[in-house]
């Protein structure tokens, strides 16, 4: 572990936000379009060739489809523990997405036609669950559950083989538990133009989620148009703003849990009081964990430390402060934000109900957390009486001609009455 502290100068929140970010690395770009085209021309036979160069090399199927026998049996081999805490998240983020579900709205407006607006799911949705290093039941739960919400009726699950050939026996369970209609045993860029192209065996889906190494956020951006996307995750992050009501030894091991995600995940701590600062250094100082770079930052002033967390936009915010709630009018740009000194970002990861699955590197400016409206799309009903038509048609006219469209001003007109 390695803990660096830095002073920031008044004024410069965005320098030391961009210096932040992880460096750009080559992308695996022409890699990812190579396997991307395999499957598309060549279906089953490409993502098993995928699954044995890059996943499992003694990988034996026939098919990446996982059987659904060997799904049911990984539940009935769980623990009656890890079951129960399945169950329990899911129900978490089931009352939040359930209570942020987009509703219809209807406009009627003055010339007399109305205009309501539709929200509908997609058909299907594909949810990838990083394996390898680790895998993720949680982000199963994460990508599944609030497509279970919005309605979708066909959820496809893709997640890693091991050296048996299946995906982790957890991320099995969790499939089974949530009642997914199909579990993929392929990993990487594959497992993305499986669920976006199909195959023989694997229907395309609409929408994909779900995080991943950067050979799945890749195929992910080649495929966004096929497909609709969540976002293009990089490393996880967060941010403390912290004040002498936090308890420094819980500000370590936060910073330390979010380490944990790798080194290139960043994990940052900014105060404005030097005793606090000092008090999280030495707590760290007595941490024996292998994981990443943490950076402590002195702030001149709480609101210099809020500009900062504003640039730098992270994944995570943790207002770890006497009172949060006086700033949380200031805060604009974060996927997710704990409040107080109790408020650790591992229950948002797990447990809390809040979706774990949220925009990186900059991206909470303009992105949002998975929810049910990811797996939904807007669509206006417009219906126009006799007596709008009437008023609209000039209107209409005037900006057909403006645009050079004779033909749309003849499709108002010969409606009109007048």
């Amino acid at each position: 572990m390695s803990v660096r502290r830095i002073r920031m100068d008044a004024g410069g929140a965005a320098a030391l936000a961009a210096g932040f970010r992880p460096a750009a690395a080559d992308g695996p770009a022409d890699s990812v379009a190579a396997t991307l085209a395999d499957v598309r021309s060549r279906g089953d036979a490409a993502v098993l060739d995928a699954i044995r160069s890059f996943d499992a090399p003694e990988f034996a199927g026939a098919s990446p489809v996982v059987d659904p026998e060997e799904v049911r049996a990984a539940a009935d081999a769980l623990s009656p523990e890890l079951t129960d805490a399945i169950q329990f998240a899911a129900a978490q983020v089931r009352a939040v997405a359930e209570a942020g579900l987009p509703r219809e709205s209807r406009a009627d407006l003055d010339p007399g036609q109305s205009v309501r607006v539709r929200v509908v799911p997609v058909g299907a949705a594909g949810v990838y669950a990083p394996g390898g290093r680790a895998a993720y039941p949680s982000s199963l739960i994460m990508g599944v559950v609030p497509a279970q919400v919005a309605g979708v009726e066909r959820i496809v699950v893709a997640s890693p083989p091991g050296p048996d050939g299946l995906p982790n026996h957890v991320v099995l369970a969790a499939a089974a538990i949530l009642g997914v209609d199909q579990v993929i045993a392929a990993g990487g860029a594959a497992a993305i133009a499986a669920m976006a192209y199909g195959t023989q065996t694997i229907e395309p889906v609409d929408v994909i989620t779900g995080p991943g190494n950067p050979w799945v956020q890749e195929a992910k951006r080649q495929v966004f148009g096929q497909v609709g996307i969540d976002s293009v995750a990089g490393p996880s992050e967060l941010v403390v703003l912290a004040d002498d009501a936090a308890d420094p030894a819980a500000i370590a091991a936060d910073l330390l849990a979010q380490a944990e995600h790798g080194p290139d995940s960043p994990a940052i701590c900014a105060c404005w009081d030097p005793a606090v600062g000092d008090a999280v250094q030495a707590a760290l100082a007595v941490a024996n964990t292998p994981v990443g770079t943490i950076t402590l930052v002195d702030c001149p002033s709480q609101e210099d430390a809020i500009v900062l967390a504003e640039a730098f936009a992270p994944e995570h915010l943790q207002l770890s402060l006497a009172d949060p709630e006086a700033i949380v009018p200031r805060i604009r740009r974060a996927g997710c934000v704990f409040l107080g000194p109790l408020g650790a970002t591992a229950f948002g990861d797990y447990v809390a109900g809040s979706n774990h699955i949220l925009p990186t590197g900059g991206a909470a400016r303009h992105a949002s957390a998975v929810g049910p409206a990811t797996y939904m799309r807007r669509m206006a009903l417009v219906d126009i009486p006799q007596g709008a038509v009437d008023i609209l048609t000039p209107h209409l006219a005037a900006l057909a001609d403006a645009e050079g469209f004779p033909e749309h001003r003849r499709s108002a007109e010969i409606r009109s009455s007048s």
